[in-house]
């Protein structure tokens, strides 16, 4: 009788914990799926401040540049709203190791795997919520008509806002440090050129020997004074003999090397004008308020 009575105990908390955990797991289902619909507003929206719109990031190309993109974007928002405030972000970080075998292949001219790598990351960024989309990588941002035609999400093209940068200073020549690809493809230079600006790239030899110092050397966040001193004589060669009036560090790995003080000239730390753009659009639908 004993054991009967136990047993029909035990029936019975088996079935209210099935009972309360389903309804837990119902509960949490359709908080995801207001969530996911729209339907909850966000803390923002919620004050009546109006809504921030989700960054969504591809990083991990390198990570190493991927680090000083999530500080600056938060820093920028702790600097605009005060108090506690940071950036509204969704981060995919790619495993850089794998990648750089299917860059290698792209080089060659097969950017098959690369492609779907960098769709596929946008697409979880799609589903994550973001609103749009940053790829942190000066090269990658080749790919930016492929990701909005195929995701449907809006692309912050780097070459853009680095060249309202470059404008705003009223400067018309410039040179492009990058990867060789940056450098020498037309991607990047025609959206300047369309600004007025004119883009000179290093000779054969400096090209080797940047792009060399970035996949060996800053991918990996090696930071060397010889490849600073390096990267500074063919800056200054470029502005002694090319007379540019300016530096675009247009690799989001460069200015973990080479800072404004390194060179006379103005330099553009793609990564930082990226970031700041970034953070304007996202908080563009916010009503001003005194900073805290």
């Amino acid at each position: 009788m004993r054991c009967k009575r136990i047993c029909g105990f035990l029936c019975v908390l088996v079935v209210m914990a099935a009972i309360v955990g389903g309804y837990g797991w119902r509960t949490a289902s359709a908080t995801a799926e207001v969530v996911a619909s729209g339907q909850m507003p966000l803390a923002a929206e919620a004050s009546g401040r109006g809504s921030i719109k989700t960054i969504g990031i591809i990083g991990g190309v390198s990570w190493a540049s991927s680090i000083e993109y999530y500080r600056l974007m938060n820093e920028m928002v702790r600097d605009r709203l005060g108090g506690v405030s940071s950036a509204q972000i969704l981060l995919f970080s790619i495993e850089f190791g794998e990648f750089s075998k299917q860059e290698r292949l792209a080089d060659k001219g097969d950017w098959t795997l690369m492609t779907q790598t960098i769709l596929d990351a946008a697409r979880r960024l799609q589903r994550g919520g973001a609103d749009f989309i940053v790829v942190a990588s000066n090269t990658l941002n080749s790919l930016a008509d492929s990701i909005e035609r195929e995701v449907g999400l809006p692309v912050l093209h780097i070459a853009d806002v680095t060249g309202e940068a470059i404008r705003k200073r009223g400067l018309t020549t410039v040179a492009l440090l990058g990867t060789t690809y940056t450098m020498e493809q037309p991607f990047y230079r025609e959206r300047l050129e369309k600004r007025g600006i004119r883009v000179v790239i290093p000779n054969q030899e400096e090209r080797d020997y940047i792009n060399a110092v970035i996949f060996d050397e800053l991918c990996a966040n090696r930071i060397r004074k010889e490849s600073r001193d390096g990267y500074v004589r063919i800056i200054n060669r470029l502005q002694k003999e090319e007379k540019v009036e300016g530096v675009i560090l247009g690799c989001t790995e460069i200015p973990l090397l080479i800072k404004q003080e390194d060179v006379s000239i103005p330099v553009f730390d793609t990564t930082a004008i990226h970031a700041e753009a970034a953070v304007e659009y996202s908080l563009s639908d916010l009503k001003k308020r005194p900073v805290n």
